[in-house]
């Protein structure tokens, strides 16, 4: 790995590395591919099957993509940055003297985050890449290149190590990008929620509602339906916030649940309930096809029977990628034409799995 980058080597950035669910890189590549066509830069991306990341490199400038596309507008991809060549054969007694030239080069940071593929092997590299990061940041701060922990800069650096020999490093917009390692939130589950699907509209509401209008939004005793509740790990959530709720589902529902007299327990087939007035909420996890799921969630929309929903589109093992593009654009074709304003987003979240979440404010 040469280090003759010179001073302006970061204009020299030709590649993108993205974070993504293992198994998800070709929805990855495909993802970044199509918001860089938009922008027309052209790229090509590299990936293995189950390696947890994507490198696209691109005929252009890697830093123009990440700031010209909106991070949050990916929907597979969890974290990004725009990076060096690949560090492959450091040596094991000297990695810093080889990092610190090129790296020197890149846009002002105050952060740097050790990162690793979320795979199995990747979590193992976690701790030497963590005492890396800190090494190497000390070091950059010492020699003027790296601002304090506490300054204000509009990039952040990453350092994203496949072993202890081979690693990749870069810098993201602070504005647009991941503030968190890996692009992962960690959520602990709460024991006395009925099921561990909880988390994902947990973190759902991390993602799509911003902290601050959460008590608005959420709280003050709103009126919810979950549809394919049982046994209640998204309707705990609801009550949680304070929520009442009807819970529709042949199901049971957890007895503790029932105990809050916030729920009421429809058995009814999730796909033909239908509310007796608009309600706030609707949120809805119910394992079917996405093009079945989609038009009920059209249902729900064009009749105005919530004002907000969030639910989930279980992906097919093929052509997952083409799959949530076309749910996607019939749901902004029916709602366009139908002449309702909204608000559609979509994420595949970390504690989904072959499913991505989406949510859509209705106006």
């Amino acid at each position: 790995m040469s280090s003759d980058i010179g001073k302006e080597g970061h204009k020299l950035l030709k590649y993108i590395l993205l974070q993504c669910r293992g198994g998800f890189e070709a929805e990855c590549a495909a993802e970044i591919a199509e918001h860089c066509s938009a922008i027309e830069i052209a790229g090509f991306p590299r990936f293995e099957v189950n390696s947890g990341y994507v490198l696209y490199e691109v005929f252009g400038d890697a830093l123009e993509c990440i700031q010209r596309i909106p991070f949050r507008s990916l929907i597979f991809v969890r974290q990004w940055f725009a990076c060096l060549p690949v560090f492959d054969d450091l040596p094991s007694h000297d990695r810093l003297s080889v990092l610190l030239g090129p790296v020197a080069d890149l846009p002002v940071s105050a952060e740097l985050l050790a990162e690793v593929p979320d795979t199995t092997d990747g979590r193992e590299v976690l701790p030497f890449a963590g005492k890396l990061a800190s090494a190497m940041a000390q070091t950059l701060r010492q020699q003027g290149v790296m601002l304090p922990r506490k300054a204000r800069a509009d990039w952040r650096m990453h350092l994203f190590a496949l072993s202890g020999k081979k690693l990749f490093v870069g810098v993201s917009p602070k504005r647009n990008s991941s503030n968190l390692e890996m692009g992962i939130r960690r959520l602990k589950f709460p024991g006395a929620a009925p099921s561990r699907s909880t988390l994902k509209l947990e973190e759902a509401w991390h993602w799509f509602i911003p902290q601050a209008e959460w008590s608005e939004r959420l709280g003050g005793g709103k009126t919810a339906v979950d549809l394919g509740a049982a046994p209640g790990g998204w309707t705990w959530q609801l009550v949680k916030q304070g929520m009442f709720v009807t819970s529709v589902d042949n199901g049971p529902m957890a007895e503790s649940l029932m105990d809050t007299g916030q729920v009421t327990h429809e058995k009814a087939d999730a796909f033909h309930f239908q509310p007796a007035k608009p309600v706030d909420w609707m949120v809805c996890d119910v394992a079917d096809k996405p093009a079945r799921v989609t038009s009920r969630m059209l249902d729900w929309a064009l009749n105005g029977w919530c004002h907000e929903m969030i639910f989930n589109l279980k992906l097919p093992m093929k052509k997952r990628y083409q799959e949530v593009r076309q749910s996607l654009a019939l749901i902004e074709q029916e709602l366009q034409e139908a002449g309702i304003s909204y608000r559609l987003s979509a994420r595949h979240l970390y504690h989904d799995r072959e499913e991505i979440t989406c949510h859509l404010v209705l106006r």
